[in-house]
């Protein structure tokens, strides 16, 4: 157990597992980072935009800080949630959740990245699918958005697969220059329609406490 209760959040499926994402198993993912393996195509958006700098170093050194700051920004109508995806013992890339003003109106935003070589294996619906379960059954999300370029087939086609709506269009900069964006939004009786038995989580109770949780609400 670690003395930060985020940490310590696990969600088992029976393809892979989300970790909270702790400097050691940081550690064992920068090399993928300084590999360039988070950015190959399709590239994500700029968050991390350190994902782009040239200099291996600078790009793991940027994105750990990004990790770090998101640790040390917990109030309840902003937090973010990181976690390690590990598939067969190794970790192949990172599921963060996102809760911007969740004590108002209890809507999360999901943010991902899979290494390269291990992408078109159903690795990112799987993972997705596991911190869904987290939102809406384990901190009581009422809604879930997630955005991704028009462009981009994967991430577009796990949110569909999933069963969220369209929710239009927007801008956002990629690199500096101008890219639309697909919205999408799922909602908890939808997630529920068709939520999942063999997906298990432990250490939630205490990080909602953490989060400002008191009990998952009913929304």
């Amino acid at each position: 157990m670690s003395l930060y209760p985020p940490l310590d959040v696990r969600v088992v499926t029976p393809r892979l597992e989300l970790h909270g994402a702790t400097d050691e198993l940081l550690e064992r993912l920068a090399p993928l980072v300084r590999s360039g393996q988070a950015t190959a195509d399709p590239p994500p958006w700029d968050d991390p935009s350190s994902f782009y700098e040239p200099d291996p170093d600078a790009r793991v050194q940027g994105w750990l800080r990004g990790v770090w700051r998101g640790r040390g920004t917990v109030t309840p109508d902003r937090w973010r949630l990181h976690f390690v995806v590990i598939v067969d013992g190794e970790p192949v890339g990172m599921q963060d959740v996102i809760g911007d003003e969740f004590d108002s109106f209890g809507t999360v935003e999901t943010s991902s990245w899979i290494a390269s070589d291990v992408r078109r294996r159903g690795v990112g619906t799987e993972t997705r699918s596991a911190i869904l379960h987290l939102a809406f059954d384990g901190l009581g999300a009422a809604e879930a958005h997630s955005e991704a370029a028009v462009d981009n087939a994967g991430s577009n086609g796990i949110s569909e697969r999933l069963g969220y709506e369209r929710n239009g269009t927007s801008w956002a900069t990629h690199q500096g220059k101008p890219v639309l964006g697909q919205r999408w939004k799922l909602d908890h009786g939808t997630w529920e329609a068709g939520r999942r038995d063999d997906i298990a989580m432990t250490g939630v109770e205490e990080c909602r406490t953490t989060l400002g949780i008191e009990v998952p609400p009913t929304r």
